[in-house]
This record gives C-alpha cells, structure tokens and sequence, in this order.
C-alpha cells in the first residue's frame, strides 16, 4: 500500500467514528459528568507510561496532587507518587529477569496519573477498558473500498492501583463491568470488602476494619471502656470511627463518650470547640483518632495551648503511625500515644535502584524530569521555557541520597507486593492451561479476568519484607500491624517504640508501656470508677458503662454488682457488706449494772427476811408473835423470800429449767403474800362488821381456817402456772427484733424465756387482783380501834404498792431493752 493509500486510509478512519467510540465517550458523559474533549480544552491531554510486553498491567499512582479549582493536576507529589510509580517499574524488572517467574513471558504496563481525584481517576481508568470493547467497522471504508488499518489498543489484564480509597471505588465500578481484576497497594476503606459489590478488588493492605478491630483490642487490652472519637472529614476518617464503632459495639463493654468529625476546612476556633466538647466528658481520657497528619497536628496544638498537657490519652491509626511531622512541637502533648502501623519494612534492593536513577537512565519515566526538579529544587533546559526566579539550572549531575533527599518508609514494599501477586497469579494460570508451552499461549490470549481472579485470591508468597502475601474470600489481606507507644521520657532512646503487635489476635507488652512523666501505670479512661464495697451499680440510662454508686445501707448486703438483698432475721450485714454474719447473741450478765443493783437488793431483803423468820422461830410462843398471826406471817415471810429469791432466776441464763422455775415462781412469791394479807384485812374486816350485828364471832376465823383460805388462794395462781405448762411448755428463744436499730453493728439477739411481755403481766394478774382486793379491805378496815393497829399498816403498803405498780407497767413497757426490762422489773418487785 503506499503512502497516500495509507493516508487515505487513515483520514477515512479519523473522519467516520465507530459505534464504539461513541458508546465510550457516552459513558465518560453519564460517570464523569465530562467528555474526553475536556481535557483538551483544559490542556491536559492524558499522559501515560507504555512500556511493552507479552501482557500488560495497567498502574494508577498519584503522581501529581489535585490541582486547583478547573485544573485536575496539581503538583508533583514524591513519597505517594513517584516511589511508588518506580517500585512497579522496578517489580517489573525483577519477575523480567526471574527466569523461575513467567519463564518467557515479558509483563509490560500502561501506568497512568490519577492526579488524587477520583473523577479524573475514572477518565484516565478508561483507557484500559478501550480493547475489551468490541468494534463495528463494517461501515467503514477508504476510498478505494478497502477497509481502513486500524491501530489495536493493548489489552489490559489486570491494574494495579489506586492509593485512595475513594479513587479505588470510583476505578473499581468500571473495571468490575469488563472483568479486570484490581490490586490495590494503598486503599484500606472497609466498603471494599463489600465482595458483592467489588467482586474484582483485592489488596495487600488490610482494610481499616482489621485496623478498628486492632484499636478496639488495644483499647480493652488497657482496661478503658470509655472513650472519644475523633475523625477527620473524609472516607478514611469516617470509614475508619465507623467500623470503630461498629466493633466496640458487637464486642461490648466499650462505650463513646463523644463522636467528633473534624471539617475538610476548619473554620477559626474550630479545634478549640473540638477541645472543650472532649472536656465535656473528662473522664474519657482516651481519644481514638483517625486523622490526617495536619489535623493531628492541630489537635496536639490546641491542647497543648489549653493546658491539658498529659490529660488525653491518644490511639492515633496508622494515619499517624511512627511520623514525626504530626507531634512536631508538640511532643509533651503526644506523649504515652499508642500508634498503630501496617507491618513494613524498606526494601534495601528498591533503594539502591531508585538511588541510581538519573535523567539518562530513568527516561521510561515521563515524570521523573518533573520530579527531578521539585526534588533538586532546579529547573531543565526546555525549549521555550523561562527560569523561574530563585532556581538554578539543573546540571543531570545531581545524586538522590536516601539520607537528604529520599525515604521509602515502607510505602514502596507493599506496590511490589501488589505487582508480585499479580505476577504469580499469571505463573499459575499459564502452568495449568499452558503447560510446557514457552510464552502466551491460545489459552491465555486473551486472559480471561474472571479466572485470573481466582488466581489472585488463591496466591500465598512471601512478599518483598518476607512476610506472607495472601487474600480472602473478599480479597483483604491479612491484618498485620506494630503497635508503636510515643515515649518522651525514654531518655535512653525517645521516640516511637514497638510495644506490641496484632495479626488476628493483640500481643501488647504493657511492661514496655511508659506514659507522662515516665509513669508505668496505665492510666484510666473510664466513665465510673469502681464501686467501694459494699456499693451496688445504679446504671445510667443508655450508657451501659456509666452507672452511679448507692450504698446498700441498713441490713442489706451487696448479693450481685447490681442489686441489693436483706440478710436473713439472724443475720447481719458484713462490715464491707459482701455477705451477711450471725448476729451476736446476749443475755443479762451478772456484772451488768441492770443486774448489780437488783441482787444487791434481793440479797439485802434475803438477809433481811431471813433475820425475821428467825426472830419468829425464836419467838414463837410469845404473845407478840401469836397476836400477829403466827401461821399467816410465816406465810407472808415465806412470799416475801420468793420475792427476792426470784431476782436470781430473773438474771440467770435462760434455759429450758430457768424458763420454767421463772413461770412458777414469778407470780408465786407475791401469790402468797398478797394471800395472806387478803386473809388478814378480810378476817378483821368480818370480825368488827360481825361485832356491829352480834356478839356470835363469824367463821372461818381460826388459824387453821386462815390457812386453809390462804392455800386456796394461792392454788389458784398454782393451777393457773400448770395449765401454761400444758398448753405452752417452756422453752428458750433468741429475739433478734428487740435489738435491731437502724446500725446493724449494734444488732444483737436477746437469748430469753419464751415469756412476752404480756404473758408475764397475765402471769402476775392474779396478783394484782389480790392485791386490789386487798386494798379494798384495807380501806374498809380503816376505822378500827387503835389497839387493832395491823389494818392500818397493811392499807398503807397497798396504797404505795398500788401507786408503784401503776408506775411499772408503762415503764415496763417502754423499755426497749430486755437486760433494762429485767432491772426494772427487778428493781420495782423490791420495792
């Protein structure tokens, strides 16, 4: 054909599109909101790096920042963009010349600029979906009928990339409708791990969930269950506290004080509010903090300037990780920061090929001059280009050294991973549909995506730091992160120090833990602090971990951490109130001053009683003795030492023998006595009221009538103490009711009879109505003659009987002690 052929042909092709050029530039319309025209208007046609090969990969790097408002590009960017640009280029390089690795096989690449934006990320993507569309150019002829040459676009098996999780997402909708499998160096955003809606994107990052889940265990591991969040504006910040606080709530005992979001353009005074509303809650120490490095910064600097120095307790994401630029003057501030990190290390071969790289031999590298530039601070030789004011002109001489001009921090080790396990994804699929073919065969032209995805989800290599490259059913890889600890008062070494790591599971070494001031305990960041003993959690209403302290006050004890229980009837509370003590039992001793007083008294009134019935024995048959009733006295004597021998009974330690001579003989003394004085003042009563009739003296007036009277008297108050034998035999109790005052530790039992207080003033009725009766005779036989002056003495003593047994029963009554009731009782049967 010649060269105007060709050029008809060619000016044929140029001048009728096809349908599928058509159908493409639809689709950028209706995803990016632009057509590929835009970016000639806005003069940035695409740029690409082509390097050929038997199958191509398709690369996506943030070479350039975001440029400004109408501009896609901003500038060059080094650590995120170029690096890692040239560790693919240099993993290409090595499985090219890894003669055990795609034996035969050349992997080539089409590595694009994403410019950090996701929409012009979409743009440049499309480029690798152009051969997998399939055109119609039926239609199209030259003008000599032929049909035109068409150049064929290669055909992109599998793109690594992007950095951003929002350029990820944004690249992996296209790729998922042609079956281009992805792997992402960079992107950690959890809703890529949705496999249903991202089925061809994998990582060799873990996602941030791994990350929140790390946080979570770390948080626990130190005993705080009351934190804060803060995330900055952003799929990463608000992905990141999302599975945060997803997390802590499945797995529980974790609550958030506050969930604070930090704008993409904070406003003046905005980081001053984000301050004071963590104060708002200042028990919750501990800020979890998914962060850009600027707004960490910022966050250090504002409470640092309010004096709160030591007071927050950091758990900075892998955002922060071990970089110094984000505590920069702020060191006092960040002090005891745990971080955490991805597992990396810099890879020595990567560093020596990228420290070689110059203008001459790096040419392959549309950007790497732009580079050179920014890094050296000089300006190439352009035609039609000025200098800029300030810049010397670059000389090609200039050497990047890894100390001043160059650090990889791991960012480069995982683009290589990524690149690798595509490469031994391809090995496998060549070695089972090509088996001992050299080179690509039919079977693999073209690759079919979805099979070359499960290739890459079943890869497992050591990677370039030799840790295992691997993904699951969704495409993640494996959590492995150190956990670093900020350390300010380390004097040996200060900085970031390993303190743990986590791969599935937390490792933490807290003895390596220090915090402000050199402090080896770690501090609390909780909402309530322990209850003391004895104290039962009252919870706050939705705050499962706040709750407020309440006694169980009384006779109750602690039964669980919520709720209190009343001790049994014969049991007491504990001092610390865990559990419940029998209560002390008592009884009236014999050295108790309600005890001394009335055996003193009854051993008087013995003595006293005991030297007149001698003195009667004595006297028996002298006419005093027989003229006061000789027989009845002996009687009334005999009562009256019951009275007093009773006070013995009354103190002694009750027993079921005690309880029963108590029931007989404690109506019985005064049963007797009041007896025979009934006797005496109704025999005198009769005689003088029989004298007033007649001179014939009236019966039953003998002394052997008197005490046949007097016994029958007194055989009632006898029958009456045997029937409550029957009906109610004698027995002990221990009343714990008497001596329970609001105090338990004042609580005691009372070991006693079973008497209560109206069994015994029941007991003494009798008594009392012989008493009363008596009384009543004794007025009647008030105006006898003189020389019948036993009348007389005998109303006397029942009108002050009367008077202090009318004073005993309410102050019997109202004592509240039994030992104070048997003094009293004592004290007044004397009398």
């Amino acid at each position: 054909m010649t060269s105007d052929a060709r050029s008809s042909h060619q000016c044929c092709w140029l001048s009728t599109p096809s349908r599928s050029q058509a159908w493409l530039q639809l689709m950028w319309a209706l995803l990016v909101g632009i057509s590929p025209g835009s970016w000639a208007q806005q003069g940035t046609q695409p740029q690409s790096i082509k390097i050929e090969g038997d199958i191509t990969l398709g690369g996506l790097f943030p070479v350039h920042s975001r440029g400004p408002a109408g501009v896609p590009c901003g500038e060059v960017k080094r650590e995120k963009g170029i690096h890692r640009l040239e560790a693919m280029l240099y993993a290409l390089d090595q499985i090219n010349s890894d003669p055990d690795l795609l034996p035969n096989i050349t992997l080539g690449a089409r590595i694009l600029d994403t410019c950090s934006r996701d929409t012009y990320a979409l743009e440049q993507s499309l480029t690798f979906v152009q051969a997998l569309i399939q055109k119609d150019n039926s239609d199209v002829r030259c003008s000599n009928g032929e049909p035109p040459i068409i150049p064929k676009p290669e055909r992109v098996v599998g793109v690594i990339g992007a950095s951003g999780s929002s350029v990820s997402i944004m690249v992996a909708n296209v790729l998922r409708l042609f079956a281009i499998p992805q792997i992402s160096y960079a992107s950690t955003a959890p809703e890529l791990s949705d496999n249903s809606r991202y089925e061809f994107f994998s990582r060799v990052v873990p996602p941030d969930s791994y990350q929140a889940q790390a946080m979570v265990d770390i948080v626990k591991a130190m005993g705080w269950n009351y934190v804060s969040t803060l995330a900055s504006e952003g799929n990463y910040g608000e992905s990141g506290v999302d599975a945060f606080l997803q997390i802590s709530r499945e797995a529980g005992g974790l609550c958030i004080a506050q969930s604070i979001k930090i704008p993409r353009e904070p406003r003046p005074g905005e980081f001053e509010k984000i301050i004071k509303r963590l104060m708002e809650t200042s028990n919750a120490r501990g800020v979890i903090i998914f962060a850009n490095e600027d707004d960490i910064r910022r966050v250090l600097q504002t409470a640092k300037k309010a004096n709160l120095t030591g007071h927050f307790l950091f758990v900075g994401s892998d955002s922060w990780g071990a970089k110094n630029s984000p505590i920069q003057d702020q060191e006092d501030v960040a002090e005891g920061a745990v971080t955490i990190l991805p597992k990396r290390a810099s890879i020595d071969g990567f560093d020596q090929y990228f420290q070689t790289r110059s203008l001459e031999n790096n040419r392959r590298n549309i950007w790497f001059a732009e580079f050179w530039e920014d890094d050296f601070k000089c300006k190439l030789t352009r035609p039609g280009i000025k200098y800029e004011l300030g810049r010397r002109k670059c000389t090609g001489e200039e050497r990047i050294s890894r100390d001043s001009q160059y650090e990889q921090e791991g960012k480069v080790q995982f683009v290589i991973d990524a690149v690798y396990a595509m490469a031994h994804a391809l090995h496998s699929m060549h070695l089972d549909l090509c088996p001992g073919s050299m080179g690509v065969c039919d079977k693999m032209d073209p690759v079919e995506g979805r099979m070359l995805l499960q290739y890459i989800r079943s890869v497992n290599f050591n990677g370039s730091a030799g840790t295992g490259v691997m993904f699951n059913e969704n495409g993640d890889a494996p959590g492995r992160y150190d956990i670093f600890q900020y350390q300010l008062s380390n004097v040996s070494n200060p900085g970031y120090k390993v303190i743990g790591q986590w791969t599935n599971h937390l490792r933490l070494n807290s003895e390596e833990m220090q915090w402000s001031g050199g402090d080896r305990k770690i501090p609390e960041s909780v909402c309530s602090f322990p209850c003391e003993s004895g104290e039962r959690k009252k919870m706050v209403k939705g705050v499962p971990c706040c709750w407020h302290c309440e006694l169980c006050d009384g006779y109750q004890y602690l039964l669980d951490e919520f709720s209190c229980d009343m001790c049994p009837f014969d049991m007491r509370p504990l001092k610390n109130r865990t559990g419940c003590r029998p209560t002390p039992i008592i009884k009236l001793e014999w050295s108790s001053p309600w005890a001394i007083i009335p055996v003193f008294l009854a051993i008087l009134g013995i003595l006293a009683t005991t030297g007149v019935i001698a003195t009667f024995i004595r006297f028996n048959d002298t006419p005093i003795v027989r003229a006061s009733g000789r027989e009845l006295s002996y009687v009334l004597l005999t009562g009256i030492f019951l009275i007093y021998f009773i006070t013995f009974l009354m103190i002694a330690e009750p027993s079921v023998a005690v309880c029963a001579f108590r029931r007989l003989l404690l109506g019985l003394g005064m049963c007797i006595s009041y007896s025979a004085m009934l006797t005496k003042t109704n025999r005198i009563y009769r005689i003088f009221e029989q004298g007033k009739k007649s001179v014939t003296p009236p019966k039953f007036i003998s002394p052997t009538s008197q005490l046949i009277i007097t016994f029958i008297l007194i055989s009632v108050q006898l029958l009456g103490v045997f029937i409550w034998f029957g009906v109610m035999p004698p027995h002990t109790i221990i009343d714990y009711e008497e001596q329970k005052p609001p105090n338990p530790e004042f609580a005691r039992g009372v070991l006693k009879c079973d008497m209560s207080d109206l069994s015994l003033i029941l007991c003494l009725s009798y008594s009392i109505v012989l008493m009363i009766t008596c009384t009543v005779y004794a007025i009647k036989s008030r105006g006898v003659p003189e020389t019948f002056n036993e009348a007389k003495p005998i109303g006397f003593t029942m009108y002050t009987t009367c008077i202090i047994w009318l004073a005993f029963v309410p102050i019997f009554f109202g004592t509240a002690q039994s030992t104070e009731k048997v003094g009293n009782f004592s004290y007044f049967w004397h009398l």
